[in-house]
């Protein structure tokens, strides 16, 4: 959902420090779909949070290696028991946040406090929520103790919302946006252009540009005008049809990357028609997925889903064929008391570039099993907090999450941003069960049966994954391996010819 792609564009701006010869005063500009409509905040934990702001100014414990796994950003190392259920992180020293204040194990608990607190109302708190005693055992030293076991705990923490703030800071974070990142805060504009500059004391190193301009541009038809225009330079995912404006051109520097990402089609299973499972089913057979992707995407622009969001390169994926069953559909919804067909309404928006192509494909598709989808386009200003599990059935956007973190945010019972409402105790039970489970396979088979569950009974329609394409300035330079721009944003840098 929302600019919800895991930080692919803000892992590059750090990957390349050290650029010899840098031009003076280099700007990065990018755009932003303001989606919040102007609530952005500058917590990193917020439901609203400003990520393209949060990705520049705040580091984790662990970040995302090349393979996936967690690796060390202001947690140097890490340890677990044997019964997995108490964690002990090492913290790198002589960081500082952007107001001078020392790094210290008192401000990782702080902040995973901050995490747990209901009243902050922070989506990844159902992924966290598993965390029972956080303690400082020395300056540089946190112990957390679970609940219950969890084998895969820095793969939570991976979650680009775990930004460590400042002790005490929860009243004020939100406007000064006090980190350890590359960046700091010069003027916060999310409906304008919001400026970042470098910070000089950088604990990797200064970033290989000295500002960031993040300018708020809803539509994504206008992002690729300004790219076009020289405006802009960097647009993180554009559909096939559109990379072709900028192939072959001298001008931008472009990348195609496979991915988790997914935009896809939800129901609020706590409304009707879509409190029938029956409805839920029928909504999700009539769909052609091989010809969605090429309707939507273009040849090569992503790779089937049978409605599960975790993606083929996770270990815990769940292989299945899901083809098109217009005949079930039909039965099963004449089951649910609709023998002449269903009318629904679906809410989309341009705030995401593949929105309005999918739920016109998803109309059509949809006809033949008599179900008949008016589609209605609100305003990409807003979207987020006016449209987005507001409506019955809408248009959402997940970036690529680790399966655990995924299944727990978005389809765990009562969790934050439980966009389908769904609730089903079998599916919790697994859940829990996976994460306590210490041998791999088992643990496997227990996330197969979650995929499974959500398959047979859930509200969420995910045609695809998406290979994404990304357009860079030419007058960059430096950029980093496809996989590194998940966390190595800060070190892109500008060509000394730049002006």
């Amino acid at each position: 959902m929302r600019s919800r792609f895991t930080g692919r564009f803000m892992a590059c701006l750090l990957l390349l420090s050290a650029c010899a010869g840098l031009a003076q005063a280099a700007t990065l500009r990018l755009a932003y779909d303001a989606g919040f409509g102007g609530a952005e905040s500058l917590d990193p934990y917020s439901p609203t949070r400003f990520f393209f702001t949060t990705q520049a100014m705040y580091n984790r414990l662990v970040r995302q290696e090349d393979d996936g796994s967690a690796g060390p950003d202001l947690a140097t190392s890490w340890s677990v028991s044997g019964d997995a259920r108490t964690w002990t992180f090492h913290l790198r020293d002589g960081v500082r946040f952007h107001s001078g204040k020392l790094l210290s194990a008192q401000d990782v608990v702080y902040s995973l406090y901050h995490a747990l607190d209901p009243e902050r109302g922070s989506p990844v708190r159902s992924t966290l929520k598993i965390m029972d005693r956080i303690e400082a055992v020395d300056r540089l030293t946190v112990r957390i103790h679970l609940k219950s076991a969890h084998a895969d705990l820095p793969l939570l923490l991976l979650d680009q919302r775990c930004g460590i703030i400042p002790e005490g800071s929860a009243d004020s974070i939100e406007r000064t946006g006090d980190g350890t990142g590359p960046f700091r805060l010069v003027e916060n504009d999310p409906e304008g252009v919001t400026v970042l500059e470098a910070n000089p004391g950088y604990w990797e190193g200064p970033p290989g540009v000295e500002r960031v301009e993040i300018v708020a541009i809803p539509d994504q038809v206008a992002q690729i005008q300004a790219m076009l225009a020289g405006q802009i330079d960097y647009l993180p995912s554009i559909n096939r049809r559109q990379l072709k404006l900028f192939e072959n051109h001298p001008g931008y520097i472009v990348q195609t990357i496979r991915t988790g990402h997914w935009p896809g089609m939800v129901m609020r299973t706590d409304m009707v028609p879509f409190d029938d499972p029956n409805v839920r089913r029928a909504m999700r057979m009539v769909v052609d997925r091989e010809d969605m992707v090429r309707l939507v995407l273009g040849e090569g622009g992503g790779e089937p889903s049978c409605d599960t969001p975790v993606w083929a390169g996770d270990k815990y994926h769940a292989q299945r064929h899901c083809p098109q069953d217009v005949g079930q559909a039909k039965a099963l919804l004449s089951e649910a008391g609709y023998p002449d067909g269903i009318d629904v309404d679906l809410y989309t928006s341009s705030v995401d570039k593949s929105f309005v192509s999918m739920a016109e494909v998803y109309q059509n598709q949809a006809a033949s099993a008599g179900i008949r989808v008016k589609i209605h386009q609100v305003p990409a200003d807003g979207y987020w907090t006016d449209t987005w599990m507001q409506e019955p059935f809408v248009a959402t956007r997940w970036n690529q999450r680790p399966a655990d973190q995924i299944l727990n945010e978005a389809f765990r019972s009562g969790a934050a941003w439980n966009e389908t409402y769904w609730h089903n105790a079998q599916f919790d039970r697994a859940l829990d069960r996976a994460r306590k489970e210490v041998n791999e396979k088992r643990r496997r088979e227990l996330y197969v049966r979650t995929q499974q569950l959500l398959y047979d009974d859930g509200g969420a329609l995910i045609p695809f994954h998406l290979n994404v394409n990304r357009v860079f300035s030419s007058k960059l330079r430096n950029l980093p391996p496809e996989t590194e721009l998940f966390v190595r944003w800060q070190y892109i840098g500008k060509t000394e010819n730049e002006e």
